[in-house]
């Protein structure tokens, strides 16, 4: 077994190989925690603590309401809401009573609304009064029938709650919403609804929990099918592989939007399983998380290398206590060596990276979190999850340390792309998951990805992995952030160019920058060009959006 399996030698004692995943509603997750835990606290929100018995019940009423405005089961749901105690109630709600849960970016401007509430046929939107606007615009272009609204002020504790919509106004938000003809208040609507107890039973396997969209950085955005079996299962293996955590008393940090898949099964779904206190953080204000880190001491932080940048990198950091973080799983982008040592000495605590796509609800691969790690690895792979590199074109399996793409097997892999059926037969293979990420094994059976397929820069005839040159980029004292991509060159076909933002107060220059670089990378792979910004475009969750700093190079 460890022969084809490698990384199993690798597994601590407490992590089984593998798992039995309960087939059920993955609403279950929050009724039967609230059943063992009713007053143990689920949710905390900018100073008000909701119990799980109060969540149950807001769940129950949201439920129920969707049945009486029409929605049936297999019917989809989209929740466009920051983290605040609305979007939990809305997506368990949904799940209650069999609907499908969208899960929409409240980032997202009205042709990129038009087109996933389109698409996903969307008959529901859950979305704040900050919001109303936008979504009104698009919803004639959508089958959208119902617009619930809800507000910041919902959940906050007095006099918050009162003074939230006046500092609104002075600083010129419209939290202005008419209602009638389809559009209901989520307060008045759930003060009327029934609080009967509902879960609907389903057919784990086969049955969507959610359409989770991809996030378009490689083309047209595709809704993932993921069933509740999908997510049951990778929020089991998660929780298993931080084996350390007590039930009933973890605080997990709610940095990570939960709209997004990371945040979703490792923040959400784990607290739940885990009956743990979920605080919510509706927006990434580094001040905020440093007075909530030292204030309501969270013991598990899952996040994105860039919060931890920003965490580190903070004036502030050495004034407040941030002792009590034990785990972090960072995702979504690959992370720096020097952050992981610099954020593991100043908490305490453990770092790891770990891997992860949409198409597999999300996570795949992490290092161990307590035993033998490899720095700049995703580590191995999750239980019950088989990985193999191959040839992309002939599917062929590589001998160990040679690159290829990385293909994935496990009870998290989707059931394919929403309407999207000659997709989900180029990315779903005889049961094999096509990343489209390039990466290597090692004798041990520890993952390295090199970089996105499509990211993959050839320059003179070379295969150029931007990570690689970003890795080097961050050592430097000087440079705060850095991505690298490949630029259209007459000469070369494509070459390096690198975008660098400098730590406040430093300065570089590109000669210098192109000595630090000759000294620790080949020289085709050293940038040609540099542009040195205030900052680099990012999505929500703090990952660079290579292609639209290649737009912007056109646009120039």
């Amino acid at each position: 077994m460890s022969e084809a399996k490698p990384w199993l030698r690798h597994y601590p004692s407490e992590v089984a190989p593998t798992y039995e995943y309960p087939k059920h509603n993955l609403a279950r997750l929050l009724v039967d925690t609230a059943h063992k835990f009713p007053d143990r606290p689920a949710l905390y929100f900018l100073g008000k603590t909701l119990r799980y018995r109060e969540v149950l019940e807001a769940s129950y009423r949201f439920a129920n309401a969707l049945k009486e405005l029409g929605v049936s089961p297999g019917d989809r749901v989209s929740i466009m809401l920051p983290n605040c105690p609305s979007a939990i109630i809305a997506y368990f709600g949904t799940l209650m009573m069999g609907g499908i849960v969208v899960m929409t970016n409240p980032l997202y401007v009205e042709r990129e609304l038009v087109h996933q509430l389109s698409d996903s046929g969307a008959t529901v939107i859950v979305t704040l009064d900050l919001l109303f606007d936008r979504v009104q615009k698009a919803k004639a272009q959508t089958p959208i029938q119902h617009v619930i609204v809800t507000s910041i002020k919902d959940y906050l504790p007095f006099p918050k709650n009162v003074l939230y919509p006046i500092k609104m106004k002075k600083d010129g938000a419209n939290l202005a919403v008419t209602y009638g003809d389809g559009v209901y208040s989520y307060k008045k609507l759930l003060r009327a609804a029934s609080r009967a107890p509902i879960c609907v039973d389903v057919e784990a396997d086969e049955d969507i929990a959610l359409l989770q969209y991809t996030g378009g950085t490689t083309g047209i955005s595709k809704g993932v099918m993921l069933t509740h079996t999908n997510l049951i299962a990778n929020t089991y293996q998660t929780s298993h592989w931080c084996y350390r955590t007590r039930l009933g008393e973890e605080r997990f940090l709610g940095a990570i939007p939960c709209f997004h898949v990371f945040g979703l099964t490792v923040l959400l779904n784990q607290s739940m399983y885990r009956a743990g206190m979920l605080i919510l953080i509706p927006k990434f204000d580094i001040n905020l998380i440093l007075d909530t880190i030292h204030t309501l001491k969270p013991t598990i932080f899952p996040g994105a290398p860039t919060m931890y940048i920003a965490l580190i990198n903070h004036k502030r950091v050495k004034e407040v206590d941030i002792s009590s973080i034990n785990v972090c799983v960072s995702g979504s982008a690959p992370l720096p060596l020097e952050v992981q040592e610099r954020f593991e000495a100043l908490t305490g605590g453990r770092l790891i990276e770990g891997y992860g796509l949409t198409e597999a609800s999300p996570v795949t691969h992490a290092n161990p979190i307590w035993g033998f790690r490899k720095i700049g690895s995703i580590g191995i792979p999750f239980q019950d999850t088989d990985t193999k590199v191959v040839d992309s074109d002939s599917g062929q399996e590589l001998p160990i340390g040679e690159i290829g793409e990385i293909i994935i097997k496990g009870p998290q892999v989707m059931k394919g792309y929403w309407q999207r059926e000659h997709e989900t037969a180029m990315t779903i293979r005889d049961g094999w998951l096509y990343t489209g990420d390039m990466g290597r094994m090692d004798e041990d059976g520890f993952f390295s990805i090199v970089d996105r397929k499509k990211d993959l820069i050839i320059a003179g005839g070379y295969n150029i992995y931007p990570r690689d040159i970003e890795e080097v980029l961050f050592e430097h004292p000087a440079i705060l952030e850095a991505a690298v991509a490949g630029v259209p060159d007459e000469y070369r076909g494509e070459t390096v160019k690198a975008f660098i933002v400098l730590r406040p107060g430093m300065t570089l220059t590109e000669k210098e920058l192109e000595l630090w670089c000759r000294e620790r990378l080949a020289a085709y792979k050293v940038p040609r060009k540099v542009e040195f910004r205030q900052s680099l475009p990012k999505t929500m969750i703090g990952k660079v959006l290579r292609r639209q700093l290649l737009e912007e190079e056109k646009i120039v």
